[in-house]
């Protein structure tokens, strides 16, 4: 695995790459199976695989959840190489934001309910950056999981909206034994609020309506952000004490 960390550096290199097929995963690590299985999907569906790993500042709306997210490179590294990826590029801040974020992304409608209520200035941040990474990448496909539903779909709005030359894939959910969706920040959890984040992705899965969700979890302890349905899919985010958690599922007919 060819490992970059200077964008002048993966420009050369990319230039090596026409005409391949690229898959490209966008990440901020502390990689889990569920990265694991995008880079899966994109090994069996290109030449090439692309992984980066950017925890991106600017869509951290609170700066101790910046601070505070899992940063394991080393680790990460040995599973990407152990997976077959073939290039992982390590860019840093100072190199994504050579302008100190004076050029944004803003979407005016989609971002601005759920996530974008909640987390102001969230959805700016990671659009500017994905479309820096796109735009480095050059992708034929980039993969992305449905846990960030919302996410999902304004990339896709991004991406249409500019022309960008990239298809979008969306990838299914990885979920734990307990039924808990796969996310990086689920190792901040002790055993005791793991063992409560599971009743989250079972009530959203309950076919009850939003408001009955909202009051049993916050009979469980939970703080509620939101419980929604929005494009065919319940979506909700909760706080077990000081860690937030999102998930969403598929609205039956």
């Amino acid at each position: 695995m060819n490992i970059v960390t200077k964008i002048n550096d993966w420009q050369t290199l990319r230039k090596n790459l026409t005409g391949r097929s690229i898959g490209f995963v966008p990440t901020m690590g502390h990689l889990h199976a569920g990265h694991l299985s995008l880079c899966e999907r994109s090994r069996a569906e290109n030449e090439v695989t692309v992984v980066s790993i950017f925890v991106n500042p600017t869509q951290f709306n609170q700066a101790s959840d910046f601070q505070l997210y899992p940063r394991t490179i080393e680790q990460d590294t040995s599973l990407l190489a152990s997976h077959g990826v073939d290039y992982l590029f390590l860019p840093d801040a100072e190199s994504m934001y050579a302008d100190h974020y004076q050029i944004q992304v803003t979407e005016t409608e989609l971002s601005r309910e759920l996530e974008g209520e909640f987390r102001p200035g969230h959805f700016n941040g990671m659009l500017t950056v994905v479309l820096k990474l796109l735009n480095l990448v050059q992708a034929t496909r980039a993969y992305f999981g449905e846990k960030d539903y919302q996410q999902l779909l304004l990339v896709k709005k991004m991406v249409a909206a500019l022309f960008l030359p990239v298809d979008i894939i969306p990838c299914e959910t990885m979920r734990a034994e307990d039924g808990l969706a796969l996310s990086s920040r689920n190792s901040r959890l002790t055993p005791e609020q793991r063992q409560k984040a599971a009743h989250f992705p079972r009530l959203l899965q309950s076919g009850q309506c939003a408001e009955d969700i909202t009051k049993q979890l916050e009979l469980l302890g939970f703080k509620v952000d939101y419980i929604a349905d929005r494009w065919q899919r319940r979506l909700g985010a909760v706080w077990v004490d000081d860690v937030r958690l999102i998930d969403n599922v598929i609205l039956s007919p």
